[in-house]
């Protein structure tokens, strides 16, 4: 929910030049996930163990699409150097998550969305009289230089520390509203982004996760020209994936639309749903059932965002929607 207290980029501003008033007036910066090197992990191939076959191989899903998905899941993140205190900049982080609820062909907002703002800041790389006066700012501070993030004074590494920091709790918002909504509602929630990071949410029958990222592919390097092959409406084989400090999915690769003279990777999602208890039989019965409804949410197209090509409908609503609020 919201906070009562205005905690947003422009008041910390004027609220820092009113506790810090010998720091250079600065303007602020735009938007950190935009501008900084953020350092990604370096893209690399992760084989899996598959769970359906005995080779991985392309499977054309059957039936017709079906719009069956009851909520949607998405958060966001902003992050602006609000303040440079002796060449050390503090950041201003803003996360949010909210569940989209397709209600009559409509979508509303199911309960409140969360929104949390911070600064991100190395506390002990800063003066101690600037150190003292963060108490005075009226916003919750927090400390990157408290953790393994910052391992470097240059400038852009601190800054990288902050955009780390800010995308943790953004993670932590996204899962509390995961947790909560397949704990008290109904239906099947789409998470954008994998689910394998809250047990619960790994578990749950309802909890389909969708991502569009494909850093690191889970497949063995004879086996990609298959993934890359995959036609419209096509999957890859099952697999279960097993991230060493998260919980085991299922999951296989899914073609939305049409990649023909495009880049291999236009259209192609990755699908994880919780690991199949039953039998090779059950997993595939499974693995199409799902893959026929977030085929259902290719259309309409969600233009005119760029991503549009593995993006979704509802997940764009979710975007705009926490935009609008913050």
């Amino acid at each position: 929910m919201v906070s009562a207290a205005d905690t947003r980029f422009h008041v910390i501003q004027r609220r820092l030049a009113e506790v810090l008033p010998g720091a250079p007036a600065f303007g602020g910066s735009g938007s950190l996930e935009l501008l900084s090197p953020f350092v990604q992990e370096k893209p690399r191939l992760d084989p899996a163990e598959l769970l359906e076959g005995k080779k991985l191989k392309a499977r054309a899903v059957p039936g017709d699409p079906a719009a069956t998905f009851t909520a949607f899941l998405d958060g966001t993140q902003t992050s602006r150097v609000v303040q440079f205190i002796a060449g050390v900049s503090l950041v201003h982080g803003t996360v949010a998550a909210v569940v989209r609820e397709r209600r009559d062909r409509r979508m509303q907002t199911w309960r409140q969305p969360l929104v949390s703002r911070g600064l991100y800041v190395p506390r002990t790389l800063l003066p101690p009289d600037a150190q003292a006066a963060l108490a005075d700012v009226g916003i919750e501070v927090f400390d990157t230089a408290a953790n393994r993030d910052l391992d470097s004074i240059h400038p852009l590494a601190i800054q990288d520390a902050a955009l780390q920091a800010v995308q943790r709790h953004r993670s932590a918002l996204e899962r509390e509203l995961a947790e909560s909504f397949i704990a008290d509602a109904e239906g099947p929630l789409f998470v954008d982004g994998g689910i394998s990071e809250s047990p619960s949410v790994a578990t749950s029958p309802n909890a389909i996760g969708v991502v569009k990222s494909h850093q690191q592919l889970y497949v063995h390097g004879d086996d990609l020209p298959v993934v890359l092959a995959l036609r419209h409406g096509e999957r890859s084989s099952v697999t279960i994936v097993k991230p060493r400090t998260r919980n085991p999915v299922a999951s296989w690769y899914l073609r939305l639309r049409d990649s023909g003279g495009r880049d291999p990777l236009w259209g192609l999602v990755r699908v994880e749903m919780a690991v199949p208890g039953g039998s090779a039989a059950e997993t595939t019965r499974r693995a199409d059932e799902v893959s026929r409804w977030v085929l259902a949410e290719a259309l309409p197209v969600a233009l005119p965002d760029g991503r549009w090509d593995k993006m979704v409908y509802g997940i764009r609503d979710c975007e705009e929607f926490l935009r609008a609020i913050q």
